[in-house]
């Protein structure tokens, strides 16, 4: 009997313990999920914006030959760009995502697949570990993008991503991440990159582009593109920095409810079992007494 609550001593400890971690990860994640969040929030209308811009003025610019990241043209060879976390211990945060890039690859992109012509550019250590280990062609050079993340490091990528979609390294690019919604709520995203989409024209619906442009158009194409799209991509990477924080906060606050119960349980069976060593010794005595007495 002692040695049985001497197990859940230690049982309680143990929990107790890790408790302790999970409550101050929740903090941790707190902290910096505030601080993503609002970067987020700031830069989403400015870059929503900037999108419905752009995607106008393609659409009403068919066969302008300036606008070379536009060009549709037969897929043979595409760039899934795909953002998760360096650490784990944010519930399904990058199982999701990576499942979602083997999707978007299976559903659309199975033909070029089977060429080995599907390269991923992994942006966190956790979709690269675990997309490589199922055996993708992935590229390590920006998986650290986290340890240093700012608008310049983003910018290198998506102008890296832009130049080799011009010289038709990749005919499509694809982002795939995590749209921040709130803490507790992800919505897991296939984002088309390049070429830029075109604004879909609804019936009746007349998507006349009404900008007047100055010196010209064709140079202000070429000046903004490139930083529109810079924009998108660091959106997106600010949209999953978020995710992964806001999942993580509510991970660990979970994990900490469910230590929470197991303690509730572990002292019960504990008090039980105090109560059941100490009936026996009291039964003892008696009987002993008892036979003293005869």
């Amino acid at each position: 009997m002692a040695g049985q609550l001497k197990e859940v001593r230690n049982r309680i400890s143990s929990v107790q313990s890790m408790q302790q971690i999970t409550k101050a990860m929740k903090m941790v994640s707190a902290a910096k999920f505030r601080r993503a969040q609002e970067a987020i929030v700031q830069m989403r209308p400015y870059a929503q914006k900037l999108q419905e811009m752009l995607s106008n003025i393609v659409s009403n610019s068919e066969g302008e030959s300036a606008i070379a990241l536009a060009a549709e043209r037969p897929v043979e060879n595409v760039l899934l760009i795909v953002i998760t976390s360096d650490r784990g211990l944010a519930g399904a945060f990058n199982t999701n995502v990576v499942k979602l890039a083997k999707s978007v690859i299976r559903e659309k992109y199975q033909a070029q697949a089977d060429k080995g012509n599907v390269t991923i550019w992994n942006l966190g250590k956790k979709g690269y570990e675990a997309l490589t280990k199922a055996g993708y062609k992935t590229n390590d050079a920006h998986k650290d993008i986290f340890l240093h993340l700012s608008f310049e490091n983003v910018q290198k990528i998506a102008t890296e991503a832009m130049t080799a979609f011009e010289e038709k390294q990749f005919d499509a690019v694809e982002i795939v991440y995590s749209q921040f919604k709130n803490a507790a709520t992800q919505l897991f995203t296939a984002e088309q990159f390049l070429p830029i989409p075109k604004v879909e024209n609804k019936p009746g619906v007349s998507m006349k582009a009404d900008f007047i442009f100055d010196p010209n158009k064709e140079e202000l194409i070429a000046e903004l593109m490139p930083k529109i799209l810079n924009t998108q991509l660091f959106k997106a990477v600010l949209d999953s920095h978020a995710s992964e924080h806001g999942a993580r906060m509510t991970s660990m606050d979970k994990a900490s409810e469910n230590a929470n119960e197991m303690l509730r349980n572990l002292k019960l069976s504990y008090n039980r079992a105090r109560q059941a060593a100490i009936t026996t010794e009291l039964t003892e005595i008696v009987s002993g007494a008892a036979a003293l007495q005869g």
